[in-house]
């Protein structure tokens, strides 16, 4: 089964974003042999084996929804279905780091997606997340210039700083995010 078909099957019920497939197409017609963005690859993890090591509750993960790996060591992309929210359209993205920490990293997947264009893996921590590249050793990623130009056709400018989107998602959602999952997870 293609990702494209594993992740419609994974959103049954849901109002996927606008972007969303249009995303999932390019990444197979252009980017398919290597990353647009740094770290960022569409994933299922069917069984939330991840997620689970937060908690088994249902009703936590019923409510994040992991598309994405973050970078290359087991982090991930989901969003959150705040309040019961069907539609993904406007719904948070959060990061889980793979050695621990959750974060709301941005306010809706066209964020997200303004984020990919900085081309860099975020840096999840327990108690932070962001997004540093080293300007003296950075080299884009193989199909970054394409990514950007794709996105700017839909609307969306390239960023040169993905932790000032952060920092405004986080300002609207970080600590109703926290409060949520302390009900799932104690540290």
């Amino acid at each position: 089964m293609s990702i494209k078909n594993e992740l419609i099957e994974h959103f049954e019920g849901l109002t996927l974003p606008e972007n969303l497939l249009p995303l999932i197409s390019f990444d197979d017609e252009v980017a398919s042999d290597a990353y647009f963005s740094e770290g960022f690859e569409f994933s299922i993890d069917q069984e939330k084996l991840g997620l689970k090591t937060y908690s088994e509750s249902k009703d936590f993960l019923n409510s994040i929804y992991e598309f994405a790996s973050a970078d290359a060591s087991g982090s991930s992309y989901g969003f959150w279905l705040k309040d019961g929210n069907r539609n993904l359209e406007n719904a948070p993205i959060v990061a889980f780091g793979s050695e621990g920490g959750y974060h709301v990293v941005a306010r809706n997947f066209n964020e997200l997606l303004q984020i990919l264009t900085f081309d860099c893996e975020p840096m999840i921590e327990w108690d932070s997340v962001c997004y540093y590249r080293d300007p003296d050793d950075y080299e884009p990623s193989e199909h970054s210039g394409e990514y950007c130009a794709w996105l700017k056709v839909r609307g969306i400018e390239q960023t040169e700083d993905a932790n000032e989107i952060v920092k405004e998602a986080q300002q609207e959602y970080q600590e109703s995010f926290s409060n949520w999952f302390s009900k799932f997870y104690e540290e």
